[in-house]
């Protein structure tokens, strides 16, 4: 079975004001060994060839690259795995295309969908908001603890918890079940001072994490 690192780190280039490169780089030295390469304006070509880019640096430091969404831009660059949302290709038909050693994960949010989910190849199974979040325009309302512990009690497939994740929650995130914890905007902290070069410290970001979930 599918063994997750604790952090999940995802990309986003309008919080961070980073390429995903960058982005990726600045993870990886901070010790991220999971991380979602998630574009939602990105054509198929500038996804594929950041996906491309990114994997040179995922690939040297063993860790895994997923791509959100786009099972064309996974196959292509031979992406570790693809992470599929609600409205995305079912989940056994990107199995097909990918075969059996790729990692695929799934969003749910809510305990019908989670069971649903359950019922299908997915490696994983993402579960959530856990809090609310403004990450996403229009997120689904939060499910809690306690329904994160539901899940949990139902399966020993490995479950990512996400939305409105931050360090100080995220310890106890790890204790109602999740064996992942997914983040984007928490791990971008911005300096106190803003300039038009200023940039987050994503570095710092991942590390205060993986010290927060060791």
């Amino acid at each position: 079975m599918l063994k997750l690192p604790r952090l999940y780190a995802i990309t986003d280039r309008e919080l961070s004001n980073c390429t995903h490169v960058e982005l990726v780089r600045l993870m990886l030295k901070g010790g991220a060994r999971l991380i979602q390469l998630r574009d939602k304006d990105a054509s198929g070509v500038e996804m594929l060839e950041e996906a491309r880019d990114c994997l040179k640096h995922t690939r040297y430091a063993g860790s895994l690259l997923i791509i959100n969404d786009r099972l064309d831009v996974a196959m292509a660059a031979d992406a570790d795995g693809l992470h599929l949302g609600q409205e995305d290709i079912p989940v056994d038909e990107a199995r097909g295309v990918l075969g059996e050693k790729k990692i695929i994960g799934v969003s749910t949010h809510s305990l019908k969908q989670f069971r649903a989910a359950l019922g299908t190849s997915a490696d994983y199974i993402a579960f959530g908001p856990i809090f609310e979040t403004k990450t996403k325009l229009n997120p689904h309302p939060p499910v809690g603890l306690e329904l994160l512990r539901m899940a949990k009690a139902a399966t020993d497939r490995p479950i990512v918890a996400i939305g409105g994740i931050t360090l100080d929650r995220a310890p106890e995130v790890i204790n109602a079940g999740a064996d992942s914890v997914a983040v984007i905007s928490a791990l971008y902290p911005w300096p106190d001072k803003l300039d038009i070069m200023s940039k987050p410290d994503v570095y710092g970001g991942v590390r205060a994490f993986i010290e927060a979930l060791k």
